[in-house]
C-alpha cells in the first residue's frame, strides 16, 4: 500500500533555547565616547606646554588609558555579573589590601601617598576600590535581603564602607572617602532601608563634621590636618585670602568666566600660562570652560547628564537587586564626582581632590570608571535577555 502523506500538525518542536547576545546600551556608548573625545581635545590644548618637547605627553597616555578602560568595558559587559557575587569575600579583601598596599609601599607626592608607580603609570587604589566597594556591599545587601530594616544590617553596610574610607582619608584622600560613604547611603537607600535608619546616618554626619572642624579645634585637638581644614573652608570666604586658600577656586572662577559663551580658543591664557593648578587632572572643568566657554561646559555637562541617566535607566530595568544595586552604587559615584569637581571649579564645593569622570587624566580613574560602565552594560545585557526570553519588551 501507498504511504500516505503526513499531516501537518499544529505542534511544532521545541528548539532549546540559544543563549542571546543583545546589544548594550547605545546611548551610554554614546555618553562614554563623547566624554573621552572631550577629554582628549581639552588636554591636548591645556596640556600642550606642560612638558617641553613632548605637547603630545597627557593626550599620549590618556589615549592608552582609554583604550585599556575599554577593553575592559567590553569584557565585563559580556560576563553575568550575577557570577560576581559569590566572590564579595574576596573582592572585600581585595579593597582592603590594596589600599594598606598604597599605603605601605605608596610613592608620596605633595605630602600625600596615594598611588604605587608601575611601570606605565601610578596606580591609585582608592579608585578601584569605588567599583569593589560597590560590588561587596551590593552582595551583602543581597545576602540580608530580608532583614534589611534592621539596625544591625545598616551599621554593618556603614561600618564596611567606613573601614576602608578612613584607610584612604588617612593617605589622605579625603574625596575618595567621601565617595566610599555617599556610595553606601545610596545603596542602602534604594534598597529600602528604613527612613529612621538614614535620617540617623545624617545626623551622624553632621554631628561628625561639627566635632572635626569645630569643636576639636576648639580644644586643641586636631583630627585633619590645618592645610586640609583650610581647604574646605576656603570656598565659603574665597576673597579673605585669594593668594593660599582660595587661590586655585580664584583662578578658576576666573578662567570660567572668560570663556563667555562661546570660549576664548586659541586666545585662552589663564589656563594655558598656569594660573590654574592642576588643570589636567581636578580643574580639568576650568580648562574647559575658558577655551570653548559656556557651550563646550554645557556639551559636557549634557554628556554626563546622558551618562547618569541611563546609569539610573539600568538601575529600574534590572532582573534582580543584585544588579540594581550594582548600578545605584555606580549612579551615585558618578553623579558625587561630577558634582563636587564642578562645584569645586565655580567656587560652591570645598576642594576635595575629587576627579572628574572621564575627563581628568589619571589611568586609575579612567580605567575604574569605564570598568564601571562595563557593569551597567553587563546588567543592561542580561536585563534585555532575560525580558526578551520572557517575551517582554523592556522600553527604559
Amino acid at each position: 500500500m501507498p504511504l500516505s502523506p503526513i499531516k501537518p500538525t499544529d505542534e511544532q518542536p521545541v528548539e532549546p533555547p540559544r543563549q542571546l547576545r543583545m546589544p548594550v546600551d547605545p546611548m551610554l556608548t554614546l555618553a562614554v565616547l563623547g566624554l573621552a573625545v572631550c577629554s582628549i581635545v581639552t588636554l591636548g590644548a591645556a596640556t600642550r606646554d606642560l612638558i617641553p618637547g613632548q605637547p603630545n605627553y597627557y593626550v599620549n597616555r590618556q589615549l592608552i588609558y582609554l583604550v585599556v578602560g575599554v577593553l575592559g568595558m567590553v569584557v565585563l559587559s559580556r560576563l553575568d555579573y550575577a557570577r560576581l557575587r559569590q566572590f564579595k569575600n574576596g573582592i572585600y579583601a581585595l579593597l582592603i589590601l590594596s589600599i594598606l598596599a598604597v599605603l605601605a609601599l605608596g610613592h608620596a607626592a605633595r605630602g600625600s601617598q596615594r598611588a604605587i608607580n608601575l611601570p606605565f603609570f601610578s596606580f591609585q587604589a582608592s579608585e578601584l576600590g569605588k567599583v569593589l566597594l560597590i560590588l561587596a556591599i551590593a552582595a551583602f545587601v543581597v545576602d540580608r535581603a530580608r532583614r534589611l530594616r534592621e539596625r544591625e544590617t545598616t551599621a554593618r553596610v556603614m561600618i564596611a564602607a567606613l573601614v576602608p574610607a578612613m584607610f584612604v582619608i588617612a593617605q589622605p584622600d579625603l574625596g575618595s572617602g567621601m565617595v566610599y560613604m555617599v556610595v553606601a547611603f545610596t545603596m542602602l537607600f534604594v534598597a529600602g532601608t528604613a527612613w529612621r535608619h538614614l535620617a540617623s546616618l545624617l545626623v551622624l554626619v553632621v554631628v561628625s563634621l561639627t566635632f572635626v572642624l569645630v569643636a576639636a579645634p576648639a580644644a586643641g585637638v586636631h583630627v585633619l590636618k590645618p592645610y586640609q581644614v583650610a581647604r574646605l573652608t576656603a570656598f565659603l570666604h574665597p576673597s579673605s585670602n585669594p593668594q593660599k586658600e582660595g587661590y586655585q577656586q580664584q583662578e578658576s572662577k576666573i578662567a570660567i568666566g572668560a570663556g563667555q559663551k562661546f570660549g576664548r580658543g586659541a586666545n585662552a591664557s589663564q589656563v594655558p600660562n598656569g594660573f590654574v593648578p592642576e588643570r589636567h587632572t581636578d580643574f580639568i572643568f576650568a580648562a574647559v570652560g575658558e577655551r570653548y566657554g559656556f557651550v563646550g561646559a554645557g556639551l559636557v555637562l549634557a554628556l554626563y547628564a546622558l551618562l547618569i541617566w541611563r546609569a539610573l535607566g539600568v538601575l529600574v530595568m534590572a532582573k534582580d537587586l543584585f544588579g540594581s544595586l550594582i548600578a545605584a552604587g555606580i549612579a551615585a559615584m558618578l553623579m558625587f564626582q561630577v558634582f563636587v569637581n564642578v562645584g569645586m571649579t565655580i567656587g560652591i564645593m570645598p576642594i576635595t581632590g575629587v576627579t572628574l569622570p572621564l575627563m581628568s587624566y589619571g589611568g586609575s580613574s579612567v580605567i575604574t570608571t569605564l570598568l564601571a560602565v562595563g557593569l551597567l552594560q553587563s546588567i543592561y545585557v542580561q536585563a534585555r535577555a532575560s525580558a526578551s526570553l520572557k517575551g517582554r519588551v523592556l522600553r527604559y
